[in-house]
């Protein structure tokens, strides 16, 4: 049986701790100036690593080559506590973990002063980490106030939190806070092909940003979610396809049915791609949510022209090749209008009971900016219309002249205008 993904790549010192250097490096100049305070709070989204650096801190703090006339940022690896407290070892006796959701009462914080109490059985500190420590009651938290605020000279503490809010202000004042944050796509990616090279397990193209997206910027979420794709892959290899239908993500080809058929005013093709999303069972809102990501890149090329590679890095070269066509085809204001309507259905779907019906009135209300009477709906006709050219142009007759008249024939201008303008510009001056 293998062990987790997550588990197997583990950090063991600050250096390998991405996505987070705002804190890893202040740590690391603490560790070597021999300047660590008492007491650390360790706050952010799940997944992130505070858990990881605490251990990391603990595994720093007590290697024996660390010491006061020494100090260094990097545990040794070799020192019995090094080896204890490395990926897979066994744990020490001087670094306890708590887990803080069932160990929240007074009578726990009265057992953790007692064992406070004892000086360390062989390292130079005993070190307390307290995992999810937001479930720790009020009263639980004073009980510890004292011994947080005055703690004896081999004692740490470190704090391990995604809601640092419900810490009370009295511990966090007594602590050194360290916000951790959600690993970027940019960063997150490289570091999952590294993996999965090490892995010897091959890629299908688009399938590092699916699971980026699926991880949500969570480096453990991420691991699991390519250990998944792994487990499941056939001669070695994770293909797009697959990746696709396992983590519930629309394929790119039906997005860009779905544009194409907009920029064509093709109700039918539309429809059709409603019903083979319906038909293959996928979630109507994951549907609409991919769309409108679908639409966030089209205006972003359509804005940012050439310099939209590197905002959209994580697109294959030959599906930013076809977005950038799309692109061309729908104009920045009907691109806008169609991403707010979108983005209304999507607030509308939530707890809706006939999402189908949601989603299909969506796409009707996309095909039809006629039926919209407001500003995004004139600018999205507009759009249209000077893609379109401006074709056959009908001067209306001036007032008081008879409907009989030659008057009332269309200039000879028509087809060209006096002033020579054709296409965009012949319609404003119109």
């Amino acid at each position: 049986m293998s062990t987790a993904l997550y588990r197997r790549y583990r950090p063991e010192t600050f250096a390998e701790v991405i996505g987070q250097d705002h804190v890893t490096a202040p740590l690391m100049q603490a560790l070597r100036s021999g300047r660590v305070n008492h007491a650390y709070l360790f706050s952010g989204p799940r997944g992130c690593g505070k858990t990881t650096s605490a251990r990391i801190l603990a595994r720093t703090l007590n290697c024996a080559q660390n010491t006061p006339d020494n100090p260094l940022d990097t545990p040794c690896g070799v020192c019995p506590s090094c080896v204890e407290l490395a990926r897979g070892g066994p744990g020490s006796l001087d670094v306890v973990e708590i887990d803080a959701a069932s160990h929240n009462g007074v009578d726990d914080a009265r057992e953790l002063r007692e064992r406070a109490a004892f000086a360390p059985a062989r390292d130079r500190y005993k070190i307390f980490i307290l995992d999810e420590a937001h479930m720790v009651t009020p009263q639980g938290f004073n009980a510890l106030l004292k011994l947080v605020e005055e703690p004896p000279e081999h004692v740490k503490f470190v704090f391990a939190t995604t809601e640092p809010d419900k810490v009370i202000g009295t511990i966090r004042s007594r602590t050194h806070h360290y916000p951790f944050r959600l690993v970027p796509p940019d960063v997150l990616g490289p570091y999952l092909e590294e993996l999965c090279a090490a892995e010897r397990v091959t890629i299908g193209s688009g399938v590092v940003p699916l699971v980026t997206r699926a991880g949500g910027g969570s480096v453990r979420d991420s691991l699991s979610v390519m250990d998944q794709l792994i487990a499941g892959a056939e001669d070695g290899a994770v293909e797009y396809e697959r990746a696709v239908a396992l983590l519930g993500f629309t394929h790119a080809t039906l997005l860009d049915d779905v544009v194409d058929a907009l920029a064509a005013r093709d109700g039918a093709s539309i429809f059709r791609v409603v019903d083979h999303v319906i038909a293959t069972g996928h979630e109507p809102r994951r549907f609409v949510e991919d769309v409108l990501e679908r639409l966030r890149d089209l205006i972003v090329i359509a804005v940012s022209g050439d310099e939209a590679q590197a905002v959209l890095r994580d697109q294959p070269a030959d599906q930013l090749e076809r977005m950038r066509a799309q692109a061309q085809h729908l104009g920045v204001a009907e691109l806008s209008r169609a991403a707010d309507l979108v983005n209304a259905a999507l607030t509308e779907m939530t707890g809706a009971t006939s999402p189908r019906l949601h989603l299909e009135l969506l796409m009707a209300r996309l095909l039809l900016p006629g039926a919209d009477d407001g500003a995004a709906g004139f600018a999205a006709r507009l759009d249209r219309l000077e893609r379109g050219g401006l074709g056959n142009v009908v001067v209306p007759p001036a007032a008081g002249t008879p409907a009989g008249s030659d008057a009332a024939a269309p200039a000879p201008a028509a087809t060209a205008p006096p002033s020579g303008l054709t296409g965009p510009a012949a319609v404003r001056a119109e």
